[in-house]
């Protein structure tokens, strides 16, 4: 199946979580930027910490730990 990430076209199996499919596109870049100004990674991988907080198909703050990649997602990080 095939998702945007940040309008990257990503190839990803089934059963590919949306961190993960972040990772594969742009590998240590993270989903979030700190006030600071730095790329954060996910810390926890079970929603709690937050890092992983992504926008997908237009609906913020999703979990990309939590979230299934699905066939035409667009997902959109804190570039």
């Amino acid at each position: 199946m095939k998702v945007l990430v940040d309008g990257r076209a990503l190839e990803v199996t089934a059963g590919t979580l949306v961190a993960a499919a972040i990772e594969l596109a742009a590998p240590g870049r993270g989903a979030r930027v700190s006030p600071a100004g730095e790329r954060r990674q996910p810390l926890c991988g079970m929603g709690v910490c937050g890092e992983c907080r992504v926008t997908v198909d237009g609906r913020a703050h999703r979990l990309g730990c939590q979230t299934w990649c699905a066939d035409g997602m667009e997902i959109l990080t804190d570039e």
